[in-house]
Parts: C-alpha cells; structure tokens; sequence
C-alpha cells in the first residue's frame, strides 16, 4: 500500500504545480513580443513625421512668404533640440520614479538604458516602476530604447507646436533658449504627471491617451503666453497678412492626419485591439471636425474656405488625443463635431474678441481643442477599454470622471502660464525675445538665416 500512495501523492503534488503555474507566470517579467515592437518602431516613425515635415509645412504655408523659410527651420530646429535635451535630461525627468512631481535622474544620459541588452538584444521588456505603495507598475512588451524614443516624438512636437503663435516675430536665438528651458521645465515635469505610474494626476486618475493635457492645452497654453509677452506683429490686425502658399498648409495637415495614428494608436504601447479602436476613433473624429468647421465657416461667412477644413481637421486630431484609447466611435463623432465648431469660434471670434494675436492659432486649435478633447473624454470614457485585472470596472464615464478631468486640465493651465511666462522673462533679460521693427518687415529668412523663397 505505501507504493500506491506514495504515486498518489506525488501526481497530487504535480497537479498542485501545474495549476499554481500561471500565477507564477504572472509574477515574472514580461516578454518581449516582436509584433508589438515593430508596431512601436512604425509609430515612432509616424509621430516624428508629424513634426518634420508635416507641422513644418503646416506652419510655413500659413506665413507670409518672406517668412516661410524662418519658419520651417523653427521646426527643424526644435527637432534637434528636443532630441539632445530628451537624451540629457528629459526623459529621466518625465519617466523614472521619482516623486509625484517629476522623476529622478537616474536615467541622465539615458544611464543604464542598455543594462538589459545581451547578444545584440534586449533581454526583458520595459516596466516603467511606480515606485509607489499600491500602485501598479506599468509593463510592456518593447524594449525600453523604443518606449524612449516614442516619447522623444513627442516631446519633440510639442514645443515645435508653440512656435505657431509666435511666428514672424521671435528671435532665433531666443527660441533656442526658449525651448531648451521650457521642454525641460514645463514639459518633462507635465508627463511625469500624466503618464508616469508615480505621477500626482495618473494616481488620481486623470485620463489622457496620447497628450490631451501633456501636448495640446500644454502647448496651446504656453503659445498664448508667448503671443502676449511679444506682442502684436507689425501692422496686424490691418496689414494683410494672407498666407503665402495654403497647398503647403494643405499637404501638412494631411501628413499631421497620417502620423497621427502613430501619435493615437501608438500610445497604446502594443499592436492590439486598443490600438485599433484608437485608430478607428481618431478617423472618425478628424473628418467629423473637419465637416464641422467647414460648414460652420460655410453658414458664417457665406463660402467654405480651404485653410479652414485643414484647420478643422487638425482641431478633431486634437481633441481625440486624450480620449482615444478610452471612447468608442459615437463619442469619436460628437467630440469631432464639438471640436469643429468650438475651434472655428476660437480662431476667429474668441481671437479678435480678446485681441491677441496668435498667428497660427496654436493656442485657438491645440489649447481650446485639447480642453474641449479632455473633458469631454470625461464623459464618454467607455469602462471597458481601460479596464485591467486590478480594475475590473476600468475608468467609466460620468460625473466624477469629468470633474476628474477639469482638474488636469486647470493644473495644467496653471502651470504651463505660469511656467512659460517665468522662462520667457529669463530669456528676455539675457538675449531679447524679439527681432526690431526693420527686422520684422524685411522678413525673418533674410533677417536671421540670409535666405529666401524665390
């Protein structure tokens, strides 16, 4: 008899091992997975094109001609700025422990980042650590090298979205320095908070996708403050100002749309289903934008204008940005139409209104639209698309949430203003902000880089 239970008790055992072998396996790190790596290494691809060239044509087919080549190298410039600084300092600061606040500077240098390679190879994926008592770390399945450079994107098309409100009138040098200080500054710390799982607003429960708070109202905000502190351009409101080339304008907004859903579905940080809803949502919410301004325009002023489609469009990328991994497609569309018309209004009636001259309407389309996205984000939150074994309930809809949300989007509005203003004032006594009278009527291409469009 002792052989027999003895049989009994070791299939027992085994049985035992077998069934407790997921929950061990839940506890190891998690793998790699080639598929969601290569979606990340195409979106990062997507979102650095947004930036150059398609906000730099954007942005240069909205100026004047003497200032289209002054304006493209802003973004150009921005791009290698951010990149260095990213690389230094930033993402340290935006994505490491830290406090509630902002990260640590364990990462300066991108310090340890290759820590995990072996043989050529990433041997685990990346968890970004909450380093916080109760609160879960966030793990993906793509080495960190590319969750870092995914995340230079946009820090890198967030200051270079500022530029439109100052343009044709700030100084090279000072726009350097501008940028330098407010990507360290106003934007690591404004991600920190967001998207890092030890973030004041990610534990609270802010929802923001993709960069409704972080990119959009944080850009839109700090541009509106460049264009009060510089000043209106010679001769606005009465000098004609009519953009040079609107194809230029045209063909930028469309690589916008394209990068954009490496900007939505990339944040997804994996080729799965949360992806494709995102996809799907910011579809559906850009063209509802872009007929929702385009028919608004239609009805105010008698004719449906081409800038003011591209600019439509451009407003519903925006405002899908925080939501996009949350909503469905019925809250896709009335957020799109919402965002249409709101930032039509922005842009034309809200801006002559206060008196302020924001050129390229940065702040009339990322800020408002980028408000309008974040709190109605708020309401149409589906449950589901956010939910995880420790929420099963994921982030619904309602009240609580929106109320939830207008706290991330007045925190962000505090200190992005304030932020802004401070640098600006330290850029201003140490170079100057802006180009002389002369200067600004010759044009900023010759002015500032002895170049010009034939």
């Amino acid at each position: 008899m002792t052989r027999p239970r003895l049989t009994w008790g070791l299939g027992a055992l085994a049985t035992v091992m077998l069934m407790a072998a997921p929950a061990f396996a839940d506890d190891a790190p998690p793998k790699l997975d080639s598929g969601d790596t290569a979606w990340m290494l195409a979106s990062t691809a997507l979102v650095l094109l947004m930036t150059i060239p398609g906000l730099a044509l954007f942005y240069a087919g909205m100026v004047r001609k003497k200032n289209i080549l002054a304006t493209m190298m802003q973004s150009f410039t921005i791009c290698c700025i951010v990149t260095i600084v990213w690389m230094v300092a930033g993402y340290s600061i935006a994505f490491t422990t830290g406090n509630a606040y902002m990260g640590d500077f364990s990462r300066i240098m991108l310090h340890g980042i290759a820590d995990h390679i072996v043989k050529g190879n990433d041997s685990q994926a990346f968890v970004l650590a909450s380093g916080v008592k109760d609160v879960a770390d966030m793990a993906t399945t793509i080495p960190e090298t590319v969750y870092m450079m995914f995340q230079m994107t946009f820090a890198i098309i967030t200051p270079a979205l500022i530029a439109g409100a100052f343009a044709d009138r700030m100084k090279f040098s000072a726009m350097c320095l501008f940028m330098t200080l407010w990507s360290l500054l106003i934007y690591s710390p404004i991600a920190h908070w967001v998207w890092s799982p030890s973030g004041w607003a990610n534990q609270l429960g802010v929802l923001d996708f993709a960069g409704g708070t972080v990119v959009h109202i944080n850009a839109g905000v700090a541009g509106l403050v460049c264009a009060l502190v510089l000043g209106k351009r010679e001769g606005y409101p009465n000098t004609n100002m009519a953009p040079y080339n609107l194809a230029y304008a045209v063909i930028g907004a469309s690589l916008l749309w394209v990068g954009w859903f490496g900007f939505n579905a990339g944040s997804a940080v994996a080729a799965n289903g949360r992806a494709g809803m995102a996809m799907s949502v910011t579809q559906i919410a850009t063209a509802a934008a872009a007929l929702g301004w385009m028919f608004a325009e239609w009805i105010v002023k008698g004719k449906p204008s081409v800038l003011g489609a591209a600019s439509g469009a451009v407003a519903g990328l925006v405002a899908i940005t925080p939501a996009s991994g949350f909503v469905l497609p019925g809250g896709a569309l009335v957020i799109g139409i919402a965002a249409g018309v709101i930032c039509f209004w922005s842009a034309t009636s809200l801006k002559h209104l206060l008196g302020y001259d924001d050129s390229l309407d940065a702040f009339g389309v990322h800020g408002i639209g980028g408000m309008v996205g974040a709190i109605l984000t708020g309401w149409f939150s589906f449950g589901p698309l956010s939910a995880t074994d420790a929420t099963p309930d994921g982030s619904p809809g309602g009240l609580a949430q929106v109320w939830l949300q207008c706290q991330g989007v007045a925190s962000t509005i505090v200190y992005s203003g304030i932020g802004t203003f401070v640098i600006l004032m330290v850029v201003k006594a140490i170079i100057g902000l802006r180009v002389n009278e002369e200067e600004e009527r010759e044009g900023l291409d010759l002015v500032l880089h002895g170049e010009q469009v034939f």
